[in-house]
């Protein structure tokens, strides 16, 4: 299991130099959340070797064809270090905030990658769907190879659509119980019932170095109780065995971390994206210090 960075910073000038500071640390990964392709793309060009990767870009509101343009500009900007993430959001966020409808998720996800799949791949595309539709050729041409991409996947439906569809899944608050349990063995199987490569699992959690475990945990279910309260993050707890969002962080010593590590390795789970939070004053710089060490040593 590799180690990355859940990245990002209050300006772009200071977003690239956290990454660029995060390659020169050994980090495998710089990972953003939501709609961050021309970020990474232009993160890229000035990075030589740290993997990028959106987690996730929701798919509301923006055309597969549109979202497969913008991958393939951050892959050859990046010389094939772009991993698409997308994901579905949540029904709060879409029809709430947005005014779409959230019906039939999964029909949508898979209408969604039948059209961005084969561009991400440079092929063409002939997909009149009741969601979306396309036909043509990807815009522009690119050396980089195809794109990876990976949906956000907790139910069993997405799950399935993992495995048959994408190169695997992107988690957040998903633990190893989870993991272990629940989604690889869902996605492995959908993977295996159509000849397609192992699954990438990409899991993203908070992580915190403290000696005070008990304080960090109530933090963390504080900094992020928003995810106890979606029905599917809230599941995904429920998989875990974890009450709260806290109860699914990474807390403790160095030893107690590294055991944590290592139960996500075990679960399977190919790369981690670590989600370095405020548990205690000078806690972040900590933790950081300790990742990059283990992320050295593991990335070789």
């Amino acid at each position: 299991m590799r180690i990355g960075l859940n990245g990002g910073g209050p300006s772009l000038g200071r977003t690239i130099a956290d990454a660029q500071r995060a390659e020169s640390e050994g980090f495998a990964a710089y990972s953003m959340a939501g709609d961050s392709t021309s970020t990474l793309a232009l993160i890229g060009s000035q990075t030589e070797s740290i993997e990028l990767q959106t987690a996730v870009v929701p798919i509301f509101g923006i055309h597969p064809a549109v979202i497969a343009g913008q991958a393939r500009v951050a892959h050859e900007a990046s010389n094939g270090r772009f991993t698409l993430g997308i994901g579905l959001s949540h029904a709060v966020m879409i029809e709430g905030r947005m005014g779409y409808s959230f019906e039939r998720p999964a029909a949508r996800m898979r209408e969604y990658l039948q059209i961005l799949m084969p561009l991400l791949r440079g092929e063409g595309v002939a997909v009149n769907g009741e969601f979306y539709s396309y036909t043509g050729e990807p815009g522009g041409t690119t050396d980089a190879g195809a794109v990876p991409c990976g949906i956000a996947a907790l139910a069993p439906v997405m799950l399935r659509l993992a495995g048959e569809l994408a190169a695997g899944t992107v988690l957040w608050m998903a633990n190893a119980q989870a993991i272990e349990g629940y989604i690889k063995p869902r996605v492995d199987r959908a993977a295996a019932n159509v000849g397609a490569a192992d699954p990438q699992i990409i899991a993203s959690l908070p992580i915190a170095l403290t000696d005070d475990v008990p304080a960090a945990r109530e933090e963390a279910s504080r900094q992020f109780a928003m995810y106890g309260t979606l029905p599917s993050y809230r599941a995904i707890l429920d998989h875990g065995g974890a009450a709260n969002p806290g109860d699914a962080a990474l807390l403790g010593s160095e030893e107690e971390l590294d055991a944590e590590l290592d139960r996500l390795e075990a679960a399977g789970v190919t790369l981690f994206n670590g989600a370095v939070f405020r548990a205690e004053q000078g806690g972040p710089a900590r933790t950081r210090e300790y990742l990059a060490d283990r992320a050295r040593s593991r990335n070789g």
